[in-house]
């Protein structure tokens, strides 16, 4: 590997890996010697990265407008342009309009040759069975997620019966049928998956749940799969 190529590499992985990273974790990736990549670090540096930290506690990557930004494989932008073109087809305008609005600022900052490998990816999306657009405003569903802020809801369940709930949002679930917000219910005192069609209107509170949206999170999916090592086939959370 050119030492060109290598400081590519390293500037990926710095990028990429969760923060600090250790001179160790990094060598082991890329196959060379410690001292190798202390060197490495040095020369990104003179280039004029902004890699912060020091031998034995790791280092962090300062994003820099200067800096020219990251290039592309093709199977990478195939990728990006498959993921993004994906958004675009689940029923959620918002987050539709968002991910071409993304695709174009992506685009903007490749070299031409790559704009025009991204504009013609021979990965295509077509969904037949699109979610329905959700009659509630979703910008303000996620924001009350991002705060972490418990809401009070109307919500229709399966058999038609109407309830008023707290619940603390933690996450939106794509099928490829409908849309489903993972949450705590303080009704039920558990963990709920709740159509979104079937919220009938919802309304922020003064309650806080920060900062346990990302350990919920984390123990809702450990309770899906555990329900499913148990029947030993896939299921769903609980669902009203």
């Amino acid at each position: 590997m050119s030492k060109s190529d290598r400081l590519f590499r390293l500037l990926h992985l710095i990028r990429g890996l969760r923060p600090p990273v250790t001179a160790a974790r990094l060598a082991a990736s890329m196959e060379v010697s410690e001292r190798t990549i202390y060197r490495d670090i040095e020369s990104l540096r003179a280039a004029g990265a902004r890699i912060e930290g020091e031998a034995g506690l790791g280092y962090t990557m300062t994003e820099d407008p200067a800096l020219p930004p990251q290039t592309f494989t093709q199977i990478e932008l195939e990728a990006l342009t498959l993921g993004l073109a994906d958004v675009t087809q689940r029923g959620d305008t918002d987050l539709a309009q968002a991910a071409n609005d993304a695709l174009v600022k992506i685009l903007a900052t490749l070299p031409e040759r790559q704009q025009r490998q991204a504009m013609h990816a021979v990965n295509l999306v077509q969904r037949f069975n699109t979610p329905p657009e959700p009659t509630i405003d979703m910008t303000l569903l996620r924001e009350a997620m991002w705060a972490e802020e418990a809401l009070d809801i109307g919500y229709r369940d399966l058999k038609e019966a109407r309830t008023q709930r707290r619940i603390y949002p933690l996450a939106l679930s794509y099928h490829d049928r409908n849309v489903m917000l993972l949450a705590w219910c303080c009704k039920r005192r558990d963990f709920r998956s709740f159509h979104v069609t079937r919220i009938e209107g919802y309304k922020k509170t003064a309650e806080s749940f920060r900062p346990r949206r990302v350990s919920l999170l984390r123990a809702f999916v450990e309770d899906l799969r555990a329900r499913d090592r148990r029947v030993e086939t896939p299921c769903t959370s609980q669902q009203d």
